[in-house]
């Protein structure tokens, strides 16, 4: 698939005043002419190609938005290279404007005091859709969101949820070939939060838009994105697949056994002993926990080797959670692309 962004040593520098402590710290501050540089994006390569839908993270301060800000041409690189679609965002922003489409959870590109129906219809004549271009992707819109209830309500007014749904047609109104997500789903609820997922993976899929991702919401991630860039400090920690993450950072996998009533977990665990590799667990009656390592043993030898020793009711696997290879990434913030 042909390359849609493509980011090179990309840089963003700021400079802010040194502070200065004391009677007069204030005013020295204000007078000094000494900075202090802050790195928030520092040399960040990768590239995404057309169709893919890429999970960007990182924790707070890690640069994330910082570098959206840059590939939508609202902030200008400090040094290295930023391509979306062929164009350097910053130099031609309307060119840029025109492919992309753009939702910030925390802010609004709706007017606040016109009715949301009017907001479409400005955006629309801003980018110069045909009337029946307009009505045909509003309609659909309006039935894949569930739109029709609020729509001739001010956005004012509106639900945290409905301004969501309607902020993310308003970025897709024009068919851009790509989408980016800055937290789209921050401070909603369960069911507002599965219609958003349920939509961003109907336009990724149905329409191939090219989405970049950005949240703290990890089952975002998990239901949505195959790949996933980590940054941390402005550099990239990660760029891989969400498997491979895992295989790398968190290979051990749970088997959770369910014993037959009157058959202890003890007694379990003294059967199995070290026939079976793997930390095993005599966990609440009637519960067996064995831990292992599925890069070294498959699942199912483990579970050959307990149902052939143990009276069995049920079995199941517990995956690591992407929270805690997270954690273990950060912790141990090594370079690994």
């Amino acid at each position: 698939m042909p390359t849609l962004i493509r980011a090179e040593g990309l840089t963003k520098y700021y400079r802010r005043p040194r502070r200065y402590e004391g009677a007069f710290g204030g005013l020295r501050t204000l007078i000094t002419r000494q900075y202090d540089e802050v790195r928030a994006v520092d040399g960040v390569d990768f590239t995404v190609s057309d169709g893919e839908l890429v999970g960007y993270l990182g924790p707070n301060g890690a640069g994330k938005s910082t570098t959206i800000k840059m590939m939508t041409g609202v902030l200008v690189p400090t040094s290295g290279l930023i391509e979306v679609d062929g164009t350097a965002p910053w130099r031609d922003r309307e060119k840029n404007a025109m492919h992309i489409g753009v939702v910030f959870g925390q802010r609004s590109q709706l007017w606040w005091d016109l009715p949301l129906v009017d907001s479409f219809t400005l955006l629309g004549k801003m980018y110069r859709m045909s009337e029946a271009d307009y009505r045909r992707r509003l309609d659909g819109f309006i039935d894949l969101l569930d739109l029709g209830p609020f729509l001739d309500r001010p956005v004012r007014q509106l639900s945290l949820g409905q301004r969501m749904r309607g902020d993310l047609a308003a970025a897709m109104l024009h068919e851009p070939s790509i989408l980016y997500l800055d937290e789209p789903t921050i401070g909603l609820d369960a069911v507002a939060r599965d219609r958003m997922r349920d939509f961003i993976a109907e336009m990724n899929r149905e329409s191939g838009t090219t989405i970049v991702l950005t949240t703290h919401d990890l089952v975002d991630v998990e239901a949505l994105c195959n790949r996933v860039v980590f940054i941390d400090k402005g550099r990239v920690l990660y760029d891989g697949s969400v498997v491979d993450l895992k295989a790398t950072y968190a290979p051990h996998r749970t088997l959770v056994v369910q014993l037959a009533s009157g058959f202890t977990a003890a007694r379990a665990a003294e059967l199995l002993g070290p026939e079976v590799p793997g930390a095993v667990i005599a966990d609440e009656e009637p519960t067996l926990r064995i831990r292992f390592e599925a890069n070294r043993i498959s699942a199912q030898e483990i579970i050959s080797a307990v149902t052939s020793r143990c009276p069995v009711t049920d079995l199941s696997i517990v995956e690591p959670e992407l929270e805690d290879v997270m954690r273990t990434l950060y912790g141990n913030r090594t370079i690994a692309v």
